[in-house]
């Protein structure tokens, strides 16, 4: 353990901290100390997580010590407060990880817990076994208001009596485990804990919805916030203020309504105890009605390439027409909370509430402040945008039954294109700083006109890793002299996907240990392997490296990912490739060190899908809004963007500390032009070779691991890497004296 003082903090450290991380943790600690935002990235691998959890702990608790010290006042000079951490990542995983790396600090007898949902932390049977999300929620309201939760009702008392007490850090698994053992509630004991915690863990949602900001009941006043893994932090504060409504979600909610008001007058519950009359229900409905009749007559769309689309503004002519105002949107609203407490507490009703809910989060959203000011920002913001959803798709309803002949159902997305009217939301609840940091933030103006934050701290760190740590090649034609491209006009070209098969059997070959290949999207991943099983590409890969494939689903992935490490550990086998997805969860999050992972593939660019309205929009947004402020990235660079950003973290599941090492091959032509070269990391570009043939790449790639042998780390094992196949007649290899390779089409299983 290290103890360094910076900025007159000191800071404890597990080792000596190199150059780069004393840097970070400073930029750390004056955000604190000064309430200053700030915006700070540090390449994976170099120990980003632990340099921001010992800065900002170490600062707590020398914020503690001066709280204790102070004396009684006796001045108007301003006293010493003491803030909490609410630590936001994208996932629970990256959470899990972060309350790990506390754990192993000198700071683990802070108290720590971490927040989550009843799908995670729920074990009531009868809750758990309820499939539709909205009836859990409903029915665990339900259980708790009636008293009938035995686990709810023994909180108070565990709370403070072992083991519960003694745990410092809990995280989810820790509580679940607790609360099976003492029969209390893990989901509500989370939400105890947070109140008397130091450090509070929780997705970004939790924060950035305000929905569910006030649901969980965080305590954001006052509070230091950290968002890590905060690459993706725009378009998460987008969705989190989005809202789509379905006619047949609006059909749902008249029937919700209509159920409770046929409860109230056949007198099956005491209207004494009800906060809503039947009259209230009545006019409500009519109201949902017309709103519905607005919705489906709305004929003369303003067609545009994105579809129907109108300014943001649009929704209160909605309202407007169904006599919703900033006048009473309130009184609606708390009448829906009612009726769907009302809901969840009835044995008479057995609906989810999800029109309601729906409908709710809209208006919640619309009459967040009220005021011409604020109306502007949302027709500046926000757009309707108004489609007709396919017949298969359709909810029924007993209303939507009656529907013309066509069976079509009305969809009107409001959509947000501002991620700084939800860092606004955030902002305005007067909170002590806010921390943004992630391995891949750049470029960084863009990104803080985008949040519209005043930003006083920033940093771009180099990575740790030296060059002959790091072997970065991009490939533009495969070994048959096929141009590797995965555009949408050539993803599906045989050739293309041979040459690419062709290009990873034999490179994977030279490479140790663990294999990660990424691609564009799920579909051209499968369509990609249904050609390889088919020609035979797919045997030929499997017999070098067995091969594990990213499922969507929760179970299935983890199940996936324990095969691949064993397989990386058993000395029988040449390692394993684990194929993935950018954007997706292998991609995101995930510690692929050492053996684990000793090369990353490319395969094409992840762009978004082009004719989706939403990113049509979204481009256009951008190109007014750089018309106005420079600041800002035209349309056509942030789309590009958003592909190499999703690539930067696919890459950086692998350098994953100071004497890691390992390869990243990018397999498509487009990788040298420019715009998207430059587009990568900063600390990747300076490592990066294109490779005139394949001979060239698999010569290299061949000797960089050979000399990396001397990073290897306790872990990793000697493996025997097979010889090549014997080359093929091509005359790019007869001319020169390369090693051999196997670039023969594969041959069939019979």
């Amino acid at each position: 353990m290290t103890t360094i003082t910076i900025r007159g903090v000191p800071v404890k450290f597990p080792f000596a901290p190199y150059d780069i991380q004393t840097k970070y943790m400073e930029k750390v600690i004056d955000c604190l100390e000064n309430r200053q935002n700030g915006i700070l990235e540090s390449p994976t691998g170099t120990g980003k997580t632990l340099s921001l959890l010992c800065a900002s702990l170490a600062w707590l608790e020398a914020r503690r010590e001066k709280f204790a010290a102070q004396p009684k006042k006796c001045d108007d000079s301003p006293p010493i407060t003491l803030p909490r951490i609410i630590y936001a990542s994208r996932t629970h995983t990256q959470l899990s990880q972060a309350m790990q790396e506390m754990k192993r600090t000198a700071y683990n007898h802070l108290k720590a817990c971490v927040l989550g949902s009843r799908d995670q932390m729920c074990i009531d049977p009868e809750v758990i076994q309820e499939k539709n999300a909205s009836f859990k929620v409903n029915l665990c309201r339900a259980k708790v208001k009636r008293k009938q939760c035995k686990y709810y009702q023994r909180i108070e008392r565990a709370s403070h009596v072992p083991p519960v007490s003694d745990l410092n850090i809990i995280d989810i698994e820790d509580v679940v485990k607790l609360g099976r053992e003492c029969d209390f509630c893990p989901y509500h004991m989370a939400r105890e804990l947070k109140n008397r915690s130091d450090v509070v863990f929780m997705p970004y949602n939790y924060l950035l919805d305000p929905r569910t900001s006030k649901n969980m009941d965080v305590e954001i006043f006052g509070n230091i916030i950290i968002f890590d893994e905060a690459h993706n932090i725009e378009k998460i504060c987008e969705d989190s203020v989005s809202v789509q409504i379905k006619s047949s979600d609006v059909d749902s909610a008249v029937e919700d309504v209509e159920s409770v008001n046929e409860v109230l007058t056949k007198g099956f519950v005491d209207v004494e105890n009800v906060a809503f009359t039947s009259e209230d229900l009545q006019t409500f409905s009519q109201m949902l009605t017309k709103f519905n009749r607005e919705l489906n007559g709305i004929k003369q769309f303003k067609l545009t390439q994105a579809g129907s689309v109108f300014d943001g503004d649009y929704i209160f002519e909605m309202f407007k027409k169904a006599e919703i105002f900033e006048e009473n949107s309130s009184g609606i609203s708390d009448l829906i909370v009612g009726v769907l407490d009302f809901m969840s507490t009835t044995s008479y009703i057995q609906r989810s509430g999800f029109g309601l809910q729906i409908f709710n989060n809209l208006l919640f959203i619309a009459f967040y402040k009220q005021g011409p000011e604020f109306r502007q920002k949302i027709k500046e913001c926000f757009k309707v945008q108004v489609e007709d959803e396919r017949p298969e798709y359709v909810r029924r309803t007993r209303y939507s039954q009656n529907m013309d002949k066509k069976n079509t159902c009305r969809v009107l997305n409001f959509w947000c294109f501002s991620p700084g009217f939800a860092m606004n939301m955030l902002m305005d609840r007067n909170i002590h700083c806010v921390i943004l940091t992630s391995g891949t933030l750049a470029p960084l103006k863009p990104l803080i006109s985008e949040l519209e934050l005043e930003i006083g701290v920033r940093i771009e760190n180099p990575h740790i890793v030296k060059g002959d740590q790091v072997c970065v090649k991009i490939l533009s034609k495969g070994p048959d002299m096929e141009p590797l491209n995965s555009n949408f006009e050539n993803r599906s070209n045989p050739k293309y996907l041979q040459s690419l098969g062709l290009v990873i059997s034999n490179l994977i070959r030279v490479i140790p240990d663990g294999v990660l290949i990424f691609f564009p999207s799920y579909v051209i991943m499968q369509k990609t392997i249904e050609h390889w099983q088919n020609d035979g590409t797919w045997d030929s890969i499997n017999r070098t490296k067995p091969i594990y494939i990213e499922p969507k689903d929760k179970i299935e992935f983890a199940t996936a990912m324990s095969e691949y490490y064993a397989k990386i550990q058993d000395p029988s086998y040449s390692g394993a490739i684990f194929m993935g997805v950018c954007r997706g969860k292998v991609s995101e999050g995930l510690d692929f060190a050492d053996i684990n992972g000793r090369a990353v593939f490319i395969t094409g660019l992840p762009y978004p899908p082009l004719k989706d309205p939403k990113i049509i929009l979204k481009k256009q947004y951008l190109d007014f809004r750089y018309s106005k402020n420079k600041e800002y990235l035209k349309g056509d660079d942030w789309y590009s963007l958003e592909a190499t950003r999703a690539i930067n973290q696919a890459i950086g599941r692998v350098i994953r500390h100071k004497s890691d090492y390992g390869a990243i091959i990018l397999l498509d032509s487009r990788f040298t032009n420019p715009r998207i070269k430059n587009n990568l990391s900063l600390w990747l570009r300076q490592h990066i070779t294109d490779m005139k043939n394949f001979g060239e790449i698999i010569r290299n790639v061949r000797v960089f691991f050979q000399n990396a042998q001397k990073f290897c780390t306790p872990y990793v094992k000697e493996i025997a890497i097979e010889p090549l196949i014997e080359a093929s007649t091509s005359k790019e290899i007869n001319s020169r004296e390369e090693e051999p390779w196997d670039c023969s089409p594969p041959k069939k299983n019979r």
